[in-house]
This record gives C-alpha cells, structure tokens and sequence, in this order.
C-alpha cells in the first residue's frame, strides 16, 4: 500500500507554491486568446482583437496605472499570470521552475509567495514610473522571476547550472550560478541601455526585479547565507 502521508508530506514540503505558479500561468494561458487553442475567442482578425482586448483588460497600461484608476490599479497583479505567447510562457516557467524550487525551499512557502508577488509587482510598477506616459501593454511574470534569480544570487552562488548560450553553439555548459547570472544581468542592463524611450520587451522591469530580490536576500539572509554547493539546470530563454 502507498504510503499517501508521505506522499502528501513530501506535497507540502516540497516547491508547492513555485509548482502552483507554474499551473496558474499555464492554465491563464491555454484558456486565454493568445495560446489560440480556446475556440470562443474565434480566429483570423477575431482572434487579434480578442488578444489585444485581452491584454489591456488584464495587463499594465503605464499611462492608466499612474492616472490613479481603481481597476489599473490591480493590473500588476494580474499581468504576473498573463503571457503573450507560447515562448514568453516557456521560457518564464523554464526559469522559475530551475531556481524557484531552491528559493522557496531555503525561503519557506508564504515568504517566498508573498516575495514572488510584491517583487513582480514593483517590478511592473518601476517600469511604469519610467514609461509614464506610455499606452502598451506590459505582462508576463518576468519581473517576479528576476528577482528569484537575485534571490537565488545571494542564496545560491555556488550552485551550478547548465546553461545553453547560442554564441557557443547551444553547447550545454556547466557555469556556477553567480557567473550565469551575473552574465545574464549585464545582457539585460546592455538592452535596457539601447531600448531607448519607448517600451518593448521589459528589460527595465527585469533590472528592478533582479535588484530587488538580490537586496530582499542580502538583508533577510545576511550572515547565514547557503554555502553548500547545489545543481540545478536551465535553458537559453530569458524571462
């Protein structure tokens, strides 16, 4: 007979809210227009409208959130669980899975739920301050993520992780963590630099996010710090 109380310890003690995150986002997507497989939302030209519909009702349009409306408001709630297609959706939920799981796992449950949120949604909400004036739409859950990989920075620097880099020929590659990550920092702060005025993919938003949770582990965790090496893997996609 299965021993269901180990099974239901090993539930709870495990990943269980980077787990649940991951099942939200795919679920908001496949039943959402921009994964195109939800019939209601028709096709053709009724699809992209239903899409564009779609993102403003649920995403962060900088312009509305800063003129102080109630429902803009919720959206960089919301926008942390909206994708706008199957690669933002994989390549988000390739990184949370890899460096969420020993996040939570050193952070706790509700610390690290109640971090992934506030990160993601200061993240959003920086990018918007910058934007001010700004009418596209911003979603995905990249903000919450950069900040777990600043978490796990701090937490983690010695683990190693397989890395696919496409200058090397997507050869899978065993770097420590702090190199993968610090690398993958400098890409975003190089991208942020030459994005100019207008917003495109949220390279701002990831700056502030990683910032953020590198700072919420340093002053949490300061002195206790994880030594012990770690692994873990990760592909080429970036949140």
């Amino acid at each position: 007979m299965r021993d269901w109380r180990g099974t239901f310890r090993r539930a709870v003690t495990g990943p269980s809210v980077t787990y649940a995150v991951i099942g939200v986002c795919a679920v908001v997507f496949v039943l959402g227009p921009a994964s195109g497989l939800n019939p209601s939302y028709g096709t053709g030209d009724d699809l992209v409208l239903a899409q564009s519909d779609y993102f403003r009702r649920w995403g962060v349009i900088p312009a509305d959130l800063l003129s102080g409306s109630p429902a803009a408001l919720l959206t960089p709630l919301s926008a942390l669980f909206v994708h706008g297609n199957w690669l933002h959706l994989l390549g988000n939920m390739l990184f949370l899975f890899v460096f969420g799981a020993m996040a939570e796992e050193r952070m706790g449950h509700l610390r690290f739920g109640a971090f992934y949120v506030v990160c993601g949604c200061l993240a959003l909400a920086g990018y918007a301050l910058a934007h001010a004036d700004s009418g596209q739409t911003l979603v995905g859950a990249s903000g919450a993520i950069s900040g777990v990989l600043g978490a796990f920075l701090y937490l983690f620097p010695r683990a190693r992780v397989t890395s696919l880099f496409p200058f090397l020929f997507f050869l899978p590659l065993r770097f420590p963590a702090w190199i993968v990550l610090v690398f993958w920092f400098a890409l975003q702060w190089l991208a942020a630099r030459g994005a100019g005025s207008g917003p495109g993919v949220a390279y701002l938003a990831h700056l502030i996010g990683f910032g953020l949770g590198f700072l919420h582990a340093w002053a949490r965790y300061r002195g206790i710090r994880v030594k012990a090496p770690a692994a873990a893997t990760e592909g080429e996609g970036q949140p």
